[in-house]
């Protein structure tokens, strides 16, 4: 298997894929070591997985260069992303066992009623290439501290850190049979369903979600599947600095170059203060930096697959074609790297897929709107329902439209961020299921229910 620089489109390195043979011998191991793996005292466990975030932290820059080689993002956002990591990974070592240790929910002279989390067992990960690290971390960590044995499966586009994953987490001694990886595209995906996992989760797209979820129905095990979205942001008319905000929402549009599942996808903004806020949207944008994601102050860098250019290129021209107005950018960049210049879009409509499918790139639409009753019609005019956000210098005005949207996060004068001690979980087409916080530890358990008569 290839990797490729997205940004020079050279040829980083030549890898082995997996085949089946290999990955049932994978499965087979973890299946035999988990029994033993679920003895370890949870506390060892735990002190096993913080080992993992402190070499993460001390191997920062070398895994940084690492994946922004092969997955684009600059260098920054790359070490961003690995922090990140560590906090998360602070939090769930914190806290698992308060949330994963047995539970007494009634004593007394004569009965006791307890809950026990069991493992589910091993369990299988096909993870994401946009944050590898940030998805990845989610579900083999907690899995992990649950005592459940993990198959992770890194994106062919993030193989290369999948790899410094699995060196890392054994270096922090995580037993060799209780932590393999599936190296490998589609079709090495497609051989992990026909496996007999105690458990599947997936981060990705909602098409390949669906044909996950589907194929292994028939097994009645747990499947979670971490999907796209189509985030919705309104700006309401009574902020109280239109060019801080301007400078957020922009941020958390174009971030990683808009490929996030979180990030902003389509902007409403009230017609009071529309004009201000798209110029100054786009003063904010001229001020990035594009170029080699590698050279310190990029902002910008190529996206990660090349089919992703003819995607954008799709969405612009459907939108002008219906009427819209290209403010800025639009086109890929003329030389070589899969680059695409940041792009505005106003006078939108959701006739144009830029409002309806999700871009995963540095594209946005921006709507006027007359008041905050046409934006939550026009924001729950989706099929899908990760996060929507909403700036207005009124907390309980931004209650009131975030209560009305079916999403798994609402943002209040903030947005595209992520809480280890919040839930993460989408609606619809954007997913199901449970990540981070309390939820996301037990997760990856089968709790026993136990009726103790003395």
């Amino acid at each position: 298997m290839k990797i490729i620089n997205p940004a020079t489109e050279e040829v980083i390195i030549e890898i082995p894929e997996d085949n089946r043979q290999s990955v049932e011998q994978k499965f087979h191991q973890l299946q035999a070591a988990q029994p033993a793996w679920q003895q370890v005292s949870l506390a060892e466990r735990a002190a096993i997985l913080q080992q993992f975030a402190g070499l993460l932290e001390k191997n920062k820059e070398h895994l940084a260069t690492i994946l922004t080689s092969e997955v684009g993002k600059p260098l920054q956002q790359s070490r961003n992303e690995i922090n990140g990591a560590c906090t998360r990974i602070k939090w769930l070592v914190e806290n698992a066992e308060k949330y994963l240790a047995d539970e007494t929910m009634f004593a007394d002279a004569g009965l006791r009623e307890k809950i026990v989390y069991e493992p589910l067992g091993v369990v299988c990960n096909i993870s994401a290439w946009n944050y590898p690290y940030l998805v990845g971390v989610n579900v083999f960590v907690p899995a992990l501290l649950a005592g459940n044995a993990v198959l992770y499966k890194p994106s062919e586009y993030a193989a290369l850190t999948g790899l410094e994953i699995e060196k890392l987490l054994r270096k922090a001694g995580v037993p060799q049979h209780i932590f393999h990886i599936a190296i490998g595209a589609r079709e090495v995906g497609k051989l992990l369903l026909e496996l007999p996992f105690d458990g599947y989760f997936f981060t990705g797209s909602y098409k390949t979600g669906k044909y996950i979820y589907e194929k292994v129905a028939p097994k009645m095990v747990p499947c979670q599947c971490e999907l796209g979205g189509k985030d919705p942001l309104y700006v309401a008319d009574d902020i109280a600095n239109i060019k801080a905000v301007a400078a957020g929402t922009a941020d958390g549009a174009f971030y990683n170059n808009g490929q996030s599942c979180c990030a902003v996808e389509r902007i409403y903004v009230h017609k009071n203060i529309y004009d201000e806020y798209i110029d100054a949207f786009i003063k904010e944008m001229q001020s990035w930096k594009i170029g080699l994601p590698t050279e310190e102050g990029v902002y910008i860098g190529p996206l990660s697959q090349e089919a992703q250019l003819d995607f954008l290129e799709q969405q612009v021209t459907d939108a002008l074609q219906k009427g819209a107005t290209l403010v800025t950018g639009g086109h890929r960049l003329n030389h070589k790297g899969y680059y695409f210049e940041p792009t505005v879009l106003t006078n939108v409509s959701h006739t144009m897929t830029v409002m309806k499918e999700e871009s995963f790139g540095p594209v946005i639409g921006i709507m006027k709107v007359n008041n905050d009753e046409e934006a939550i019609q026009l924001m729950q005019d989706t099929e899908y329902g990760l996060t929507a956000s909403v700036y207005t210098s009124n907390q309980p005005r931004a209650e009131n439209i975030l209560k009305q949207l079916n999403v798994g996060t609402g943002y209040w004068n903030c947005c595209d961020r992520v809480s280890a001690a919040l839930p993460w979980s989408g609606r619809k087409h954007s997913g199901f299921g449970t990540t981070l916080s309390h939820a996301g530890l037990r997760t990856f358990t089968k709790p026993k229910a136990y009726h103790l008569r003395s």
